[in-house]
């Protein structure tokens, strides 16, 4: 890979200078794996994608997951694929206080991982910037893998052999902004996933946790909050923490099962910020 690679944290992550993802081969899938297993969290600098490149792109490391409208949304694009990350309205304006989309929006300003409340959850995200405002609007990450190699050994104990609830609706009430539908209710119900899981590749345990948790099955409400609380404020403490400051032609790419992420704060009724995600699930592989 004719590529340059620069180490963005101490811990995790990796800039890469010099790739271009419209030229898709098994070697470039293969280039791009190893460094996930080693980086969690890689930035492909000075991209050129439309919507169907990153598609293109994306079908590499397996089926796109399709984006599930919001309700009351009018997609502005026509692949399905695409989860527009976006403070724009179809029509071009910026989305106004009480518009479902903007209200559901919210929840990314939590820490989170792509699709923990599916059952066959978020692998890899792709994020494409196409318009970023002139300041704010970064997107933090923590490798949750260098989280878990921090924990006392008694914490780890305690963790191993238990498994944690997650859902979309527990994160979007948080905010207190969405409500869904019963509809949307059935339709994205609740996961299940281990609390500790060793991530394939890297062969690392990672803490697998998101404001999508609701609870630690089979514990006390009290004493399950209380756990899942505790890990979140250690994992997101700033010596765990990257923030990626975004130009228009980065495309970053994370690993979820060892990743959180969240959106930060700008003048979303000022500035424009206009991105594209894709996002590959476990278990679901390419189309060949």
């Amino acid at each position: 890979m004719a590529a340059v690679v620069e180490k963005l944290h101490p811990l995790f992550g990796a800039s890469v200078t010099g790739l271009d993802a419209r030229i898709t081969s098994d070697g470039l899938r293969r280039d791009i794996e190893a460094l996930m297993d080693e980086h969690a969290v890689i930035v492909l600098r000075d991209q050129k994608l439309d919507d169907g490149s990153q598609v293109a792109f994306t079908r590499l490391f397996g089926e796109p997951e399709l984006a599930p409208a919001t309700r009351g949304e009018k997609k502005r694009g026509v692949h399905p694929e695409i989860f527009d990350v976006t403070n724009l309205a179809s029509d071009g304006r910026f989305q106004k206080e009480d518009d479902p989309a903007r209200q559901y929006r919210l929840g990314n300003y939590l820490w989170h991982t792509d699709s923990s409340f599916r059952q066959n959850a978020g692998k890899y995200s792709f994020l494409m910037a196409h318009v970023v405002p002139p300041s704010g609007a970064d997107t933090e990450f923590t490798d949750t893998r260098a989280v878990y190699d921090a924990l006392p050994g008694t914490t780890k104990e305690k963790l191993e052999g238990h498994t944690c609830e997650h859902s979309i609706w527990h994160s979007r009430a948080l905010n207190g902004g969405y409500t869904p539908t019963e509809e949307e209710r059935r339709i994205r119900p609740p996961a299940q996933h281990p609390l500790v899981r060793t991530i394939p590749g890297s062969n690392r345990k990672a803490l697998y946790i998101a404001a999508h948790i609701s609870h630690i099955i089979g514990w006390p409400e009290g004493e399950s909050r209380a756990l899942l609380d505790e890990l979140m404020d250690f994992a997101t403490q700033p010596q765990f923490v990257y923030a990626h400051k975004w130009r228009p032609g980065d495309m970053v790419i994370w690993d979820n099962r060892c990743t959180m992420h969240r959106a930060t704060d700008f003048e979303d009724n000022v500035h424009v910020r206009d991105l594209r995600r894709t996002t590959v699930r476990e278990g679901l592989a390419a189309l060949t």
